[in-house]
C-alpha cells in the first residue's frame, strides 16, 4: 500500500506543473550519450511521447556528431575541426546529410512513433525552415543562421504531430549547410517563443568547479551564465550551449534547462517535480 501512495503522491506532484505546461511548446535538444544508447534512447522517447499526450507541444532538435564522425572514419576522409566546429568540405556535408537526415532523424522517429503515429521527421532544408550563409571559408560547409521560417514545424504541431528536426540548412547559395545543434535549439526556440528550451548532455549541469561534483548549479540567471562564459568556468562543451541558452532567454524564451540525459527519465523529474534537475537558466523570481 505504501509503495501505491507513494505513485499516487508522485501524479498528484505533478499535477500543477501538468496545468502549467499545458498547450506550451518546449524545445528538446538532445544529443549525447542519451542519443545513442538504445535504452536511454527507449526513456527519452517514452518521455517524449507522454508529455505530448498530457498537452505539450515537444519539438525535439537532433545533431549526431559522433555517427558523422565513424562514418567519415570510414569512408577514409579526414576528421578535423576549427574552434570546436566540424571543417565540413563538400564530400563531408554528404556524409553529414546522409547520416543525420537518413539515418539519424527516422531511426529517433522510429522509436516514438512505437507509441503510435506521433512523430514526423524533416530537416532544416524543408520548407526553408533553417537558412544559413557559409561561417568562415576555413569551416568549408558550416554554416551560421541566418532566418528561420517556421511555417512547417507550426503545421506539424497544428495536426498534432511532434517535429524531429535534424540540424542542416539550406543555404543561400542554394547548397546545404551543416549548422550547431545548440544554436538551432535556441534559434527555433526564439522563433516559436516556446516556453522552455532543453538541452540533454551527457554531465549533471553547471558546476561552480567541474572537478568537485558537490558544486552542481541548480539555477542562475542569464547575467551569471554570462559571467561563467567570460570566466572561464566552463569546460569548453558546454560554453556553446550556455550561449545557446543565454541567447534563448534573452529573445523572449522564459527558461532554459542543461540536463543529464544519461538518467532515465531527466525530462520528466525536470518539467513535472518539485525539485527538478540538473541546471535552470531563468530570470530572477521566475517559477521552474
Amino acid at each position: 500500500m505504501k509503495d501505491l501512495l507513494a505513485k499516487a503522491e508522485t501524479l498528484t506532484e505533478a499535477l500543477p506543473y501538468i496545468k502549467r505546461t499545458n498547450g506550451k511548446t518546449i524545445v528538446i535538444k538532445y544529443g549525447g550519450a542519451a542519443m545513442t544508447d538504445p535504452e536511454l534512447r527507449r526513456h527519452v522517447a517514452s518521455d517524449i511521447v507522454l508529455m505530448k499526450l498530457v498537452g505539450i507541444n515537444p519539438v525535439i532538435v537532433h545533431g549526431g556528431g559522433p555517427e558523422i564522425t565513424s562514418y567519415m572514419n570510414r569512408l577514409d576522409l579526414p576528421v578535423e575541426f576549427h574552434d570546436g566546429l566540424r571543417v565540413t568540405t563538400d564530400e563531408a556535408m554528404e556524409v553529414v546529410k546522409m547520416v543525420l537526415v537518413g539515418k539519424v532523424n527516422p531511426e529517433l522517429v522510429a522509436e516514438i512513433n512505437v507509441h503510435g503515429r506521433l512523430a514526423v521527421g524533416v530537416s532544416g532544408d524543408d520548407g526553408n525552415l533553417v537558412r544559413a550563409r557559409q561561417r568562415d571559408p576555413r569551416l568549408g560547409r558550416v554554416g551560421e543562421i541566418t532566418e528561420i521560417d517556421t511555417t512547417v514545424i507550426d503545421n506539424l504541431i497544428e495536426d498534432g504531430f511532434i517535429p524531429v528536426v535534424a540540424t542542416v540548412a539550406s543555404g543561400e547559395d542554394g547548397g546545404s549547410f551543416n549548422v550547431n545543434a545548440d544554436l538551432v535549439a535556441a534559434k527555433l526556440a526564439e522563433a516559436l517563443q516556446a516556453d522552455k528550451v532543453i538541452f540533454l548532455t551527457d554531465v549533471d549541469g553547471l558546476y561552480a568547479d567541474f572537478s568537485d561534483k558537490g558544486s552542481l548549479i541548480s539555477a542562475l540567471t542569464p547575467d551569471e551564465a554570462e559571467e561563467m562564459i567570460a570566466s572561464d568556468l566552463l569546460e569548453g562543451g558546454m560554453v556553446p550551449k550556455v550561449g545557446a541558452c543565454v541567447h534563448a532567454l534573452r529573445s523572449g524564451v522564459r527558461r532554459a534547462h542543461i540536463l543529464n540525459g544519461t538518467v532515465a527519465h531527466a525530462l520528466l523529474l525536470e518539467v513535472y517535480t518539485d525539485e527538478g534537475v540538473g541546471t535552470m537558466i531563468a530570470a530572477e523570481g521566475e517559477e521552474a
